[in-house]
């Protein structure tokens, strides 16, 4: 009797080691690892204009590097730290060919997140679906980030350009029914996006209503002969789609030439910092933009606890940061947005499940505009879709109207 206990207790606890044995493996087997991720980090590739004639975007690389440590020091994301590794490719498609070949071939990164700009994100998305690696959360506006039938390794992040346009073209044919108009735009696909919005937003009065349209390089010094040449056809509107360095030097010239036409200028260089303020306050007031951000100059979120913690979050970990620059809430925002996909995908950490988990979001970032949702589909690659109008009055943006959508009906 004795022994048929003993031997039931034995057989109890082999049983017990054996089921212990099982769910460890079965926890083991639940681990799914591609290049770029282990059991205690993800290493995460970037592509930045560190130099060059986009450099004021900068600032969104660094805000980013700084969102990562403050992440690890909290203990990383589900027990993994960020390995962030950011190069400089100048705002030139063939350095960042060569960055995101080192990025992949070389450092071995699970992602590529953030690339910024669509000369530079255009030329290594077709190396990036070749490969299967993850594109995530492209900064830049272009409507060819949301293609996932053809693209299905890239997916962008802020509202496009077409979709900002055709907002600007809805507001003049209302406010400013038979105004003409004149574009300033950067000769790319950011660029030409723009223009396509608006023509498709203006419609057949199209034809009519634009009577110049402009464009400059980037590797031009200035665009000071372009305004004038819009100038000279005399339009009452300029809409101003330039990148910040060239957006700040238009809106000047047109101050400088007394020139008062009604001004639009493109989201992405609506930085108080990075634009408004080197351009001159005196030539910027009732400037015409939209936004998705909540800016950080805005005295209406003065107490937002999302701001506060933003504040927070730049007071401690990036101090030498610009506070009223939005490129470095933008940045911020993003990084945010790619803690969630990470933590959604738990212990899967293959690039497949990055996509999947990238394009199955619906959620809110606190310094984003309130009704703003983040939402994306497998057939939706376009998480923002939404902006709201604002002016320039003194030294800050004021938001009116309602939310909108430019999306195509």
């Amino acid at each position: 009797m004795h022994y048929r206990v003993l031997s039931h207790v034995k057989s109890l606890c082999l049983a017990g080691i054996f089921a212990v044995a099982v769910a460890s493996s079965a926890a083991t087997a639940e681990k799914k690892y591609d290049p770029g991720a282990t059991d205690t980090e993800i290493k995460i590739g970037n592509i930045m204009p560190y130099s060059g004639p986009a450099s004021a975007y900068a600032t969104i690389g660094k805000t980013e590097a700084a969102y990562f440590n403050k992440l690890n020091s909290e203990g990383g994301i589900n027990g993994r730290k960020i390995n962030f590794i950011s190069y400089d490719d100048g705002y030139s498609p063939p350095k960042a060919v060569e960055q995101a070949r080192k990025l992949v071939e070389s450092d071995e990164v699970l992602l590529i997140f953030n690339p910024l700009g669509t000369p530079s994100n255009s030329a290594i998305e077709k190396y990036m679906n070749a490969k299967k690696v993850p594109q995530v959360f492209v900064s830049s506006g272009a409507a060819k980030w949301n293609d996932p039938k053809n693209f299905p390794w890239t997916i962008g992040w802020q509202p496009s350009y077409q979709v900002e346009a055709r907002i600007y073209a809805a507001y003049i044919l209302k406010n400013y029914p038979g105004k003409t108009i004149g574009i300033l735009y950067q000769n790319d696909d950011f660029g030409k996006d723009y223009v396509i919005g608006m023509h498709e937003g203006l419609g057949d009065q199209a034809s009519k209503l634009i009577v110049v349209e402009s464009s400059y390089e980037t590797t031009a010094p200035t665009v000071d002969s372009q305004v004038v040449q819009i100038k000279g056809a005399n339009p009452d509107i300029f809409i101003n789609v330039a990148t910040p360095k060239f957006a700040a030097q238009a809106i000047k010239k047109i101050g400088e030439l007394a020139w008062h036409p009604v001004q639009f200028l493109t989201n992405v260089s609506a930085s108080v910092g990075g634009v408004m303020k080197p351009a001159g306050y005196e030539f910027d007031q009732d400037i015409l933009s939209a936004a998705y951000l909540k800016d950080p100059k805005d005295p209406q979120w003065n107490k937002d606890p999302a701001m506060n913690e933003w504040r927070a979050f730049m007071t401690k970990w990036y101090p030498e940061g610009d506070q009223e620059d939005a490129s470095t809430t933008f940045g911020y925002g993003v990084a945010k947005g790619l803690e969630q996909v990470l933590r959604q995908c738990g212990d899967d950490l293959t690039r497949e499940n990055v996509m999947r988990q990238a394009a199955s979001l619906n959620f809110e970032i606190g310094v984003y505009l309130p009704g703003t949702k983040i939402k994306t589909s497998p057939t939706d690659f376009a998480p923002l879709e939404q902006l709201q109008m604002m002016r320039f009055k003194g030294e800050s943006w004021d938001l009116f109207g309602p939310i909108m959508s430019g999306e195509k009906s």
